[in-house]
Order: C-alpha cells, then structure tokens, then sequence
C-alpha cells in the first residue's frame, strides 16, 4: 500500500512541476519576435513584435513597414493577445506561446490569417 501511495504521490509532483514549468509569464514574452503572417500579400507578411519591460509593466510593438504600439495586452496562461491599430483599421491578435516559439490568429476587417512568431536568441 505505501508503495501505490509513494507511487501516485511523485507522479503527482511531476505533473505540477511540469505545469509549473510551462506556465507562461509576461517576462517570457520579453524580446523581439520574428513573424510571417500567412495568405496574405507579401508586403504584409512579416515583421518583428518587441516586448519590453517598461516602469513594472509589459509593453510591445509591431514592426513592419511602420511601428504600431500593442493595446490590450493581455498574458494568461500561456495566452497572449493584444490588438494595433493603423490606417487600415484594427487587428486582434490571439496566441499562444510554447517555448520560443507563438502561434495563433490576427483577426480584422479582412479576415482571419494564420500567424508565427519565433523569439530571437537572447543577446
């Protein structure tokens, strides 16, 4: 009967560890991203996002063929979504990061496109 319980009780541990471990924070999120935007024109499909720590607090940027300041930036659980907004109108992003790695959707006005962010390596 110990044995099942000792068992059970380091299985136990090693999935919280486990969890624990891929628990997505906004300091993860910290760095430049490259990203390519699928079926879309070539002149939108990709470019950097910046994540920074700015006075306690996490901030971004989308870089392509102009800067754009990310609102709503929201990291939970490994989710991140935030939106920009330009002359053609609004886009939400909807991701999800593993690792070094973001996969997701950008919604607007002119639909739903498929979207992947890679982290550039630490400097």
């Amino acid at each position: 009967m110990k044995t099942k319980y000792y068992f059970l009780m380091v299985i136990a541990i090693g999935i919280f560890s486990i969890a624990a471990k891929t628990a997505v924070t906004a300091d993860d999120l910290v760095g430049t991203w490259k990203y390519l935007i699928s079926d879309v024109p070539p002149e939108y499909e990709s470019g950097f996002f910046i994540f920074e720590q700015k006075e306690n607090k996490t901030v971004g940027y989308v870089e392509a063929a102009e800067k754009q300041e990310v609102k709503e930036l929201n990291v939970d659980q490994g989710k991140v979504t935030f939106t920009t907004e330009n002359q053609n109108g609004v886009f939400k992003y909807s991701l999800m990061q593993k690792g070094d790695t973001l996969t997701g959707i950008i919604s607007s006005q002119y639909g739903d496109f498929p979207i992947k962010a890679v982290k550039g390596a630490k400097k």
